[in-house]
């Protein structure tokens, strides 16, 4: 498996600290509103590389957090608490909030059969992890007490700038529009790992520690969750490319200096899903819809699913509904060419099944090729080898791909296709059969009835012509 790391900005071949197991820490939402299709694009992706790790042999434990305090308005510890501002908005508790929306999420989460991770981790459950680390943060030096707030040093570090694509200037008070002066901060850069009273009085979630009655920083409680969950050591991180700066970066400067020693070995960035008018999506633009939203409006999860499928994850790519109506009209055509797959009890070609399987894991293994693979579904389907094949490698596919389509092998397609699907497939059928009539081939058109019949359909033929009707 190779795939591209963030951090040394090299497709690299993926190798485990232990040997077929992999360790992944992936960023869960901030439950103060819905999860829109721009956050989703990141959780389809990073679970395309967890059921390809998976197809290709890995065993893969997974932790994902929510985050329900903490996160402020300006990724940089300015503005207000989000949770508390959605409180506010919505004349609601903050758990009351916390819990709604991550219901909404989860249930979005299910519609597109994304795996789910071993653990979602409330950063509420994780406190006394969080102290422990910046307990000694602070016994090492990496860490200040200031205003009545913790703060991490990042002039302790050699290289804070870890990805290299950020500016030391990215944090000066008025570079970017509602960057707040913090005057407890010794530089610039420095960012709050827990604070206290001494910056929101009406914080909702107050918890005791040894600096005073307070909350955690956002940054802390990613570190808090992966270390608590999956030890010391970190296989592959996952992350929108928003996440990049400040967030992962002061992940990587706390966690290496609580632990003493390199944390993650890869960083699996998925790039961003902008609007039609290439403006970003973002929920304080308003320009979002959501999966249930999608869903409503007639396009199957799926039909979603498949249209970041047909991009490379690290590439912008711009959302329409136009979009969208492309990508059902694949998704469409894919669904009814494996219905029309016979249930036959031929051999399997297994030179055919190992060319495509191939193919399909060398899609994977190259930096998660999600469109070769998809080409190499249809590539199966227009193939000359007998449909006893074609089932076993769609199936196979399905595995990593989770589209639907070994449901639709096993039950046909969905209910809401048939009626519309259903007479053209048929009309199509009694056409192919009359010509191999007409060419007196009988047992291609004693084929076609049986696998008619064997879909519920019984043709009658009349001197009208072939009529049919369901079982």
């Amino acid at each position: 498996m190779k795939f591209y790391n963030s951090e040394t900005k090299k497709i690299e071949e993926f190798v485990p600290i232990e040997s077929g197991k992999v360790k992944i820490y992936t960023c869960g939402p901030t439950v103060y509103s819905y999860a829109h299709v721009g956050n989703f694009r990141a959780y389809i992706m990073e679970d395309a590389l967890i059921r390809a790790l998976e197809f290709l042999g890995y065993q893969v434990e997974r932790i994902m957090n929510i985050t329900d305090v903490g996160h402020l308005t300006g990724d940089n510890d300015y503005g207000q608490d989000r949770m508390l501002k959605a409180a506010a908005a919505e004349h609601k508790s903050v758990l009351e909030i916390a819990k709604f929306y991550t219901d909404a999420f989860l249930q979005d989460f299910k519609l597109l059969g994304l795996k789910e991770p071993k653990a979602f981790v409330p950063a509420t459950q994780c406190i006394d992890t969080y102290i422990e680390i910046i307990t000694k943060l602070l016994e090492k030096g990496y860490a200040y007490l200031s205003g009545g707030n913790v703060y991490y040093d990042t002039s302790k570090l050699k290289e804070y700038y870890r990805f290299g694509n950020q500016n030391a200037n990215d944090n000066l008070v008025g570079v970017r529009e509602g960057v707040e002066e913090d005057k407890g901060k010794h530089n610039q850069n420095d960012f709050v790992l827990w604070f206290t009273k001494s910056k929101f009085e009406d914080q909702a979630l107050k918890w005791d520690s040894p600096w005073g009655l307070g909350y955690p920083g956002w940054h802390i409680e990613c570190s808090g969750i992966s270390y608590k969950y999956l030890g010391e050591r970190l296989d592959i991180h996952c992350g929108g490319v928003d996440n990049i700066f400040p967030h992962h970066t002061n992940e990587i400067a706390q966690t290496e200096g609580f632990v003493g020693h390199k944390w993650c070995n890869y960083w699996f960035h998925v790039n961003r899903l902008n609007a039609g008018d290439g403006e970003k999506m973002s929920k304080s633009l308003g320009n979002v819809y959501t999966i249930t939203q999608l869903a409503q409006m007639g396009y199957n999860p799926m039909v979603y699913k498949l249209f970041n499928f047909l991009s490379h994850y690290r590439n912008q790519l711009a959302f329409s509904l136009e979009g969208m109506d492309a990508a059902k009209n694949t998704y469409n055509k894919l669904l009814k060419r494996i219905a029309g797959l016979a249930k036959t009890k031929e051999g399997i070609n297994k030179e055919a099944y190992d060319k495509y399987y191939t193919q399909f894991a060398d899609a994977l293994s190259n930096d998660l090729n999600t469109s070769l693979a998809i080409t190499t579904v249809f590539d199966v389907l227009k193939a000359e080898i007998n449909d006893s094949t074609k089932v076993k490698l769609i199936l196979k596919f399905d595995e990593m791909l989770n589209l639907g389509f070994t449901d639709v092998i096993n039950n046909g397609l969905p209910t809401e296709e048939i009626e519309s699907d259903l007479r053209t497939y048929i009309e199509t059928q009694i056409e192919k059969r009359n010509e191999a009539k007409k060419n007196r081939d009988f047992a291609l058109a004693d084929k076609i009835r049986a696998e008619l019949s064997e879909k519920g359909i019984e043709l009658v033929d009349t001197k009208e012509g072939t009529k049919y009707h369901k079982k």
